[in-house]
């Protein structure tokens, strides 16, 4: 039996993560002889070898954007029907959904540990957060849904603790990596002399949210002052941090490396990646720095701390306790990138390979 599916994917052809798992979702299904249509919002690029119906919004505002994607999903389906919509943002209508964003309601709830209490207040007004809200509070529960597709159990126990979904239609398949693409990277970094001393990397955009002050406010209390930190990501307030920096006196141990298209050169010269984001689904970049062979420390609000274990990382309890960011980095400092070492830390995540990954949501979404 050919099945026909419909993706909603408002952000399609860009270059990040959640368009990346979009586009190999798509392929996955076209090559399985599923009669694909993607229903997106941006200018299409380059040759796609299914069906890709681009809506063009005027709309200028984030919230007007949101309703009028929402709008054209839900007239074009009326009329175009399929046996599968799969879900892949905020819609309020799907047989499938895949919730990679995790769940807004919790992640406002994050925001006031890091944020002033009145922006917490003035989200909960803000006309885009009430319908990203909405939108979710509807799609999660509407009774058309068969599988909701979460990307850790993070994720899983925030849906059933905020929204009226029965356990059963909650499925965990966490991100996946292109483990066997990483190998020559890999094996490239084992060639390379290693750094000098022992080298931390940190990745992620927007500093305060990603957990970069509470990871500099751990380092200045080790106890080995032989470290360095690299800090590639974007910032608008970064000189805010650069002055915490000089305060904590660590200007010879930290290094701000901007925004970086390709960071792959970073994970190949670090021993450790640290991920202390008070609120991450499941971070990408988890299972990419272990297909490295990296060392990883993560906050317990990352999802993709979940396939950590002893050898290949450990979780940062609390990350408003200097103590424990301290000793989180502490067992970091104890585990060096050495061959024998990153080896066995790769091998823990080849069962994350994206084909796999792909797999499981085929299987799934094609016996429901």
């Amino acid at each position: 039996m050919t099945h026909s599916i419909t993706l909603l994917k408002s952000s399609f052809t860009k270059q990040g993560g959640a368009e990346k798992y979009a586009r190999l979702l798509a392929n996955a299904f076209h090559k399985q002889g599923c009669q694909v249509r993607v229903l997106t919002t941006e200018p299409l690029q380059g040759d796609f070898p299914f069906e890709v119906v681009s809506f063009s919004t005027k709309s200028k505002t984030s919230v007007s954007k949101l309703w009028d994607f929402e709008g054209f999903c839900d007239g074009y389906l009326k009329s175009h029907p399929t046996d599968i919509v799969f879900g892949l943002d905020r819609n309020r209508t799907q047989t499938h959904l895949r919730a990679g964003s995790g769940v807004h309601r919790s992640f406002l709830e994050h925001r006031k540990k890091f944020e002033p209490k009145w922006k917490y207040f003035r989200h909960m007004i803000n006309p885009l957060h009430t319908s990203l809200l909405h939108i979710e509070k509807t799609g999660f529960e509407h009774p058309d849904l068969k599988v909701l597709f979460t990307n850790s159990h993070l994720v899983k126990n925030e849906i059933l603790s905020h929204y009226a979904v029965e356990e059963s239609k909650i499925a965990v398949v966490h991100n996946g990596v292109e483990w066997h693409k990483w190998q020559e990277d890999f094996d490239a970094s084992l060639e390379s002399p290693r750094p000098s001393c022992y080298e931390f990397l940190f990745l992620g955009n927007n500093f305060e949210r990603k957990g970069l002050r509470p990871l500099l406010m751990g380092l200045r209390n080790l106890s080995r002052k032989v470290f360095h930190l690299n800090v590639v990501g974007y910032d608008k307030h970064q000189k805010r941090f650069e002055n915490l920096v000089q305060k904590l006196k660590l200007s010879g141990n930290v290094t701000f490396c901007g925004a970086k298209n390709d960071v792959r050169p970073y994970l190949q010269k670090a021993d450790c990646l640290v991920i202390p984001s008070y609120y991450d689904p499941f971070a990408n970049v988890t299972v990419e720095a272990l297909a490295m062979g990296l060392f990883v420390v993560s906050s317990k609000t990352n999802g993709g701390c979940e396939v950590l274990t002893e050898k290949s990382g450990c979780i940062i309890e609390d990350l408003g306790d200097e103590a424990a960011m301290k000793n989180a980095l502490e067992i970091a400092l104890n585990h060096p990138k050495t061959p024998e070492n990153a080896k066995k830390i790769r091998t823990s995540v080849q069962s994350l390979d994206f084909s796999i990954q792909l797999g499981t949501y085929l299987e799934k979404c094609l016996s429901t």
